[in-house]
C-alpha cells in the first residue's frame, strides 16, 4: 500500500455490537463477549489494487495481503499455505448428476488441514504485536498449525486437546514442541481450561474467534475460489461446520470482494454439514433460532465437527439464512463410506469432515435441493478441510465392519490357509 504498509487494515469491530477497536494492541473479545472482525480501507484498496496484479504474486494465501492485518511482511510466518487446488471429480460427477462439481482441497496445506491459513495469520499476527506465548484448545487440526506455526515463529504455544484426539495430532505437537495437556472431555472443556488459565500464565488466547486473525487466514479461501472460477462465485457451496470460521470467512471474503469491485453481488448458497452425533447449527437452523443450544453428548468420528456450541453460531445462522442456504447432518458412517467411495472413484482421500458433505451432497440431490437452477446446471463446490491420513483411526472403523462381515462394495476379508 502507498502508505508504506502492507495491509489496508484500520480497525477491529465486534460483531454484536459494532463497537470499534484498535488495531494496533492485542485483542480478544468486546466487552460485550462478541467476537471482532478485522476490518479495512476498501475504498482506498480499490484504487490502489487490482485483481490483474495478482498475476505477478506468489501463490500463497499472502498474494492477498492488503487484506490481511499484518503490517511489515518481515513478521509472515509462512509455511506455504493456501492456493489449494480446486479439483474435478468426473467418476462422482457422473454417479451423482451434477456435471459442474469440484472438491476444494485444503487437505494439502501444511499439518494436514485448513487450519494452517488461520494459524499463518493468527501467529503472524501475534509475532507483530510482540505476543511471546499462545494457548488454544483444539479438536485436533488447529492444535497442530498452531504448534508449527508457533514454532516458526519463536513463540511458547500450549495446546489443550481431548484425549481421544486422532493420534498424528498429539504427535505433531509434541514434535513441534509445544506444551501439550490432554484432556479427559471435549473440545468445550478445552476451552474452559485455556479461559481460566490465560490471565493467570500470561498467555494470548487463539481460540476459534476469541481473536480476530484467524477468521482472516480462512476467508482467502473464498479469494481463492473467486479467483479459480475466474471471479464467478458458484451457486451451492456445502462446508463442514464444527467452529465455522471457513464459513464466516468466506462470507466476508465475498463482502469485501464485491467491495473491491472483484465480484458482483450474487451469492452462493451456503449449506453447513455436520455429523449427526453433534449437530448444534442444524438444530437451529431448523428451529428458527438465532443462536444455537449447547449439544449435550457431542459424538463423532470426525473430530473437527465435534464443537457442541460454536462462539460464532449467530454468525453462521446469519449466512445460512441470507443465502438461502440450509444446514444438513449425516451419520458417521454414511460420511466414513462416502469419503471411501470418493477415494476409491476419483483419487482423493479427504478427511470424514468433507467426506460428511459428500454424503450430505447425495441427500440434498436426492430431496431436490441442489440439481437444475433456472434451467441450467447448478455449480457445486464441496470443500475439503484436510488430509485423510490424518484420519485413520476414524477411517479404521469401516474396516472393521469388513471384518465384521459387512464388506460392501468396497473389499471383502481373505483368511489365508
Amino acid at each position: 500500500m502507498t502508505n508504506g504498509t502492507l495491509s489496508s487494515l484500520t480497525h477491529l469491530e465486534c460483531s454484536v455490537c459494532s463497537t470499534k477497536f484498535p488495531a494496533s494492541q492485542p485483542q480478544n473479545l468486546c466487552t460485550c463477549e462478541g467476537p471482532l472482525l478485522a476490518r479495512y480501507d476498501l475504498e482506498r484498496t480499490r484504487r490502489e489494487w487490482n485483481r490483474n496484479s495478482l498475476n505477478k504474486t506468489p501463490r500463497s494465501m499472502w498474494r492477498y495481503a492488503p487484506v490481511l492485518p499484518v503490517q511489515d511482511r518481515a513478521f509472515i510466518i509462512s509455511l506455504g499455505e493456501g492456493w489449494t487446488p480446486l479439483l474435478s471429480v468426473p467418476n462422482t460427477s457422473r454417479r451423482l448428476g451434477i456435471p459442474h462439481l469440484f472438491v476444494k482441497d485444503d487437505g494439502i496445506n501444511p499439518t494436514g488441514s485448513f487450519k494452517a491459513r488461520g494459524l499463518s495469520c493468527a501467529i503472524s499476527r501475534c509475532a507483530e504485536l510482540g505476543i511471546r506465548k499462545v494457548a488454544v484448545p483444539s479438536a485436533g487440526n488447529a492444535a497442530s498449525a498452531s504448534a508449527a506455526y508457533a514454532a516458526a515463529a519463536g513463540i511458547e504455544a500450549h495446546i489443550f486437546m481431548p484425549a481421544d484426539v486422532p493420534q498424528s495430532n498429539f504427535i505433531e505437537c509434541q514434535a513441534y514442541g509445544a506444551r501439550v495437556t490432554l484432556v479427559d472431555g471435549l473440545i468445550s472443556d478445552c476451552a474452559r481450561i485455556v479461559a481460566e488459565r490465560a490471565p493467570i500464565e500470561n498467555w494470548f488466547e487463539i481460540s476459534t474467534l476469541k481473536e480476530p486473525y484467524r477468521v482472516e487466514g480462512k476467508k482467502t479461501m473464498g479469494y481463492e475460489l473467486a479467483e479459480q472460477l475466474d471471479w464467478k462465485l458458484p451457486d451451492v457451496i456445502l462446508y463442514p461446520t464444527g467452529g465455522g470460521v471457513g464459513l464466516i470467512g468466506m462470507w466476508k471474503a465475498f463482502e469485501e470482494m464485491e467491495a473491491l469491485g472483484w465480484i458482483d453481488s450474487r451469492r452462493p448458497r451456503m449449506i453447513a454439514v455436520q455429523a449427526e452425533g453433534c449437530q448444534p447449527i442444524v438444530r437451529a437452523f431448523e428451529q428458527g433460532a438465532e443462536r444455537s443450544q449447547f449439544f449435550t453428548g457431542a459424538q463423532t468420528v470426525a473430530s473437527g465437527l465435534r464443537v457442541p456450541k460454536p462462539l460464532g453460531d449467530f454468525l453462521i445462522l446469519d449466512i445460512l439464512r441470507k443465502s438461502n442456504g440450509t444446514a444438513i447432518a449425516v451419520s458417521d458412517r454414511d460420511l466414513v463410506d462416502a469419503g471411501l467411495e470418493l477415494a476409491s472413484e476419483d483419487g482423493l482421500f479427504i478427511a470424514p469432515e468433507g467426506a460428511a458433505c459428500v454424503r450430505a451432497l447425495e441427500k440434498l440431490i436426492q430431496s431436490g435441493v441442489i440439481g437444475r437452477e433456472a434451467g441450467r446446471e447448478e455449480t457445486v463446490v464441496i470443500y475439503n478441510t484436510g488430509s485423510g491420513l490424518k484420519y485413520l483411526e476414524a477411517y479404521s472403523t469401516r474396516f472393521q465392519r469388513m471384518v465384521a462381515g459387512d464388506a460392501g462394495k468396497l473389499g471383502g476379508l481373505i483368511t489365508p490357509r
